[in-house]
């Protein structure tokens, strides 16, 4: 995988306006977006889809900055 698959992800978000939704989210929560992400990850049937798809989303593109 390269960069074109993130860059077009970050194209789809700023078409879709949803940038930085999973942050606000996780703010809402009172949590980290990392801990956010986790806390769905651990408990998926507590939130929707979209919202585990962008945590998974979320802890990708960690371990990718990790990299």
């Amino acid at each position: 995988m390269g960069k074109n698959w993130i860059q077009s992800v970050d194209k789809e978000m700023e078409k879709k306006g949803t940038v930085g939704a999973f942050t606000k989210q996780a703010k809402k929560a009172g949590m980290s977006v990392h801990d956010f992400a986790m806390e769905v990850k651990n408990n998926p049937e507590d939130y929707s889809s979209t919202t585990r798809k962008r945590a998974n989303l979320a802890l990708t593109f960690e371990r990718i900055g990790k990299r």
